[in-house]
């Protein structure tokens, strides 16, 4: 599942961040309406937790030019003011639900749950690509009666990966995606981990080979001979 979140209490947004990480989610943060507006309007994502009061666009001027924009992305607002009255103006401008700060983590999390299948999301617990099975709730990867344990970012590789079975994923993506826009992290990072998984696909026996675009990235492969 993509979620994104505007949050402009940076603290706050990394925590959601990595509340959203722990389930498995992929998540980008901004911390401006204006921002959020322009991440909302490409449609990427899932569900989208939007705070109230922020920099540039509030959150209801954001969620009102999402669905002018025909954007029907599920929106979660988030507001530090128990007050009815925000929660009428949310809902009026088109959000489809509403919390109030503090909350709790594991609300949030069903909340964000019910939001998605009123998508019509199917909550998929594996991913598979040719021989293998890679277990979404355990990070395990099986390969017939074998399977052998992933580590967080060696799960999170493999998954960009199998859930982009047979294209080019850039090393900048997978950084991106599984250290983070503000991580350190350079091209040497994902090629040990790119190699960590070619060490566990061969303990597998797997056929499924990690193919090295030269100069581009890796794409997922499965020899036909």
């Amino acid at each position: 599942m993509n979620i994104l979140i505007v949050e402009d209490e940076v603290r706050l947004a990394d925590a959601l961040g990595q509340i959203m990480e722990e389930q498995h989610y992929h998540t980008d943060i901004v911390y401006t309406g204006t921002d959020g507006l322009y991440c909302g309007l490409s449609g990427e994502y899932d569900v989208i937790v939007l705070d109230v009061m922020l920099p540039g666009e509030n959150g209801f001027d954001v969620v009102k030019k999402l669905r002018k924009a025909h954007v029907q992305t599920p929106v979660l607002m988030l507001t530090a003011r128990d007050d009815i009255s925000d929660k009428v103006t949310g809902l009026d401008r088109g959000a489809d639900d509403y919390m109030t700060k503090p909350f709790i983590p594991e609300e949030l999390l069903a909340r964000i749950r019910a939001l998605s299948r009123r998508q019509g999301e199917v909550v998929v617990e594996e991913l598979h690509f040719g021989d293998l099975t890679l277990n979404l709730s355990t990070n395990d990867l099986v390969r017939g009666r074998k399977s052998i344990h992933l580590g967080y970012k060696e799960f999170e590789v493999l998954k960009l990966l199998m859930n982009n079975a047979g294209k080019i994923i850039s090393k900048d993506m997978l950084i991106t995606r599984v250290w983070g826009n503000d991580s350190d992290a350079e091209d040497n990072n994902v090629e040990a981990y790119i190699s960590f998984l070619r060490k566990k696909l061969s303990f597998l026996s797997s056929k499924v080979e990690i193919v090295t675009v030269r100069k581009v990235g890796y794409r997922l492969e499965e020899p036909s001979c």
